[in-house]
């Protein structure tokens, strides 16, 4: 399967994401973007709306005022770049395709805003990623419950994009399983468990792990810490097969990839 991109780059245009290392404003950001580029993103994704469990949700207007000006200022001077608004809101999602935007990353898989769905169907050559969470923002760590964690993800997924294509978009679609939505940290390492079969769906998988919670708790450290956790878990993800990685850090994702198809690649003797 093809991926449409293997490193998206994380620029947060929020003054409250968990990883203040993410924070971006228009003073700093084609700098930042630059060096991304340079360490090997093939794409970069702007969000305005922090999604860190509990995070205050600001106003429609706000979160465009936050993203917008960036995205303008990203597509005027890396115009072949691929870029990706992080938002549930389709007006928001609406203005970011307009201004330069060829990509929706939604962590509520159009169930947030319910024009979502309809309002890709005016951008045919979008691309859109589709994300699992249990409840919200404001509680979905509170007690989220599970039979089968992996099973349950696996059918939303599979169910949401379904309704997606019967409502006729004929853009490509990628799948994140939702790391840290709604999901204690064994949910996260049983889906972890259960990777390869994630990659077996028949659409291209996102995975963010970047510095989250499942990682700095576990070995009981600070985001900014978290580096060497997460270039591990990539690792060992990355060995069961090619997906996409939505990464604070990209130069370390790129050498990863690097280092793990080297090995997959190799003859063997």
């Amino acid at each position: 399967m093809q991926l449409p991109f293997r490193i998206l780059g994380i620029l947060n245009a929020t003054p409250d994401s968990f990883y203040s290392g993410s924070r971006f404003g228009l003073d700093s950001v084609l700098d930042q973007a630059h060096k991304m580029i340079s360490d090997g993103a093939d794409a970069l994704d702007i969000g305005g709306q922090s999604t860190r469990p509990g995070a205050k949700l600001i106003s429609e207007q706000e979160e465009i005022d936050r993203v917008l000006p960036i995205i303008q200022i990203l597509s005027k001077n890396f115009p072949e770049l691929k870029l990706s608004v992080d938002t549930f809101r389709s007006e928001v999602a609406r203005q970011a395709l307009k201004a330069g935007a060829s990509w929706v990353n939604d962590i509520s898989f159009g169930e947030d805003d319910s024009d979502m769905f309809s309002t890709l169907l005016d951008f045919p050559e979008c691309g859109y990623i589709g994300m699992h969470k249990q409840g919200q923002i404001a509680n979905m760590q509170s007690n989220p419950q599970y039979d089968n964690v992996t099973q349950e993800v696996q059918d939303y997924l599979l169910g949401r994009a379904s309704l997606l294509r019967q409502m006729g978009f004929e853009g490509p679609i990628a799948l994140d399983p939702g790391f840290g939505f709604g999901k204690t940290l064994e949910h996260n390492y049983q889906m972890l468990k259960n990777w390869k079969s994630f990659l077996d769906l028949p659409y291209p998988i996102l995975m963010g792990i970047s510095r989250k919670s499942m990682i700095y708790k576990k070995l009981q450290i600070t985001p900014e810490e978290a580096l060497n956790g997460t270039t591990a878990l990539h690792g060992m993800a990355l060995s069961q097969g090619p997906c996409m990685l939505r990464v604070h850090d990209v130069r370390e994702a790129r050498e990863t990839i690097n280092l793990i198809e080297s090995v997959l690649n190799s003859d063997s003797q």
